[in-house]
């Protein structure tokens, strides 16, 4: 008996995206589709509902760990594999629609994208985008994740994949795990450094931006540095 309303229980939320599309779902909906079944004690509904209370936002969502969302009641190892790898498959989408169609026209407008990809990073990462003649995206790739030995890319890492890629230009992005947005010394050091290699190889840094959690600092409207 249990096992036959568990199933119509857990089958109403596919039921009700086949009939008015997934756009119309709430977000406890979507998330009980993925977890499939719930627990003796309660619905998937309200697993899921639960789950969503435990988190500030659907944003922290993403980087919970694969042990942290086994630790939720009803979400054991393959549930928290499945929905990591939706997660992934979810953010690649939106990278590659990102990547399709999108020009980069303003530092302001790609720092908002970064704040959201690298704010919540617990270790410096450095992002390089490489660009086209028509400020497309050929390629966004992280060259760099800081260590104790280092915090700081080379430019040679850098220009490689410029080079492979043919790109005309490049930004760089990088976070400040610690929340600041005031460049360090070796920050500008390292600006500086990129600009003259860049311009030896008769490629352009349009920008060198920070990010943090919540806000941005680039180096182009900032400085006269780039």
């Amino acid at each position: 008996m249990y096992t036959v309303e568990l199933r119509e229980e857990a089958l109403l939320p596919r039921e009700r995206l086949a009939d008015l599309g997934a756009e119309k779902l709430s977000n406890q909906e979507l998330l009980a589709i993925l977890l499939r079944t719930g627990t003796k004690q309660r619905p998937v509904l309200e697993v899921s509902t639960q789950i969503l209370k435990d988190i500030r936002s659907l944003a922290d969502f993403r980087d919970l760990s694969l042990q942290e969302l086994q630790s939720i009641k009803g979400v054991g190892k393959v549930k928290s594999i499945e929905i990591k790898a939706m997660l992934e498959l979810a953010n690649r989408i939106n990278k590659a629609e990102y990547y399709q169609n999108e020009r980069i026209l303003s530092s302001e407008r790609l720092a908002q994208k970064m704040i959201i990809e690298l704010g919540n990073k617990k270790q410096e990462h450095l992002l390089t985008l490489y660009l086209d003649t028509q400020n497309r995206v050929i390629e966004q790739r992280i060259v760099f994740i800081g260590t104790v030995r280092r915090s700081i890319a080379e430019p040679r890492e850098i220009l490689h994949y410029a080079c492979r890629n043919m790109a005309t230009s490049i930004i760089l992005v990088h976070n400040h795990p610690s929340g600041s947005l005031v460049p360090s010394e070796s920050d500008l050091r390292f600006t500086e450094k990129i600009k003259r290699s860049c311009e030896d190889m008769g490629i352009v840094c349009l920008d060198h931006i920070i990010v943090s959690k919540h806000d941005y600092y680039s180096f182009r409207e900032e400085t006269g540095l780039l």
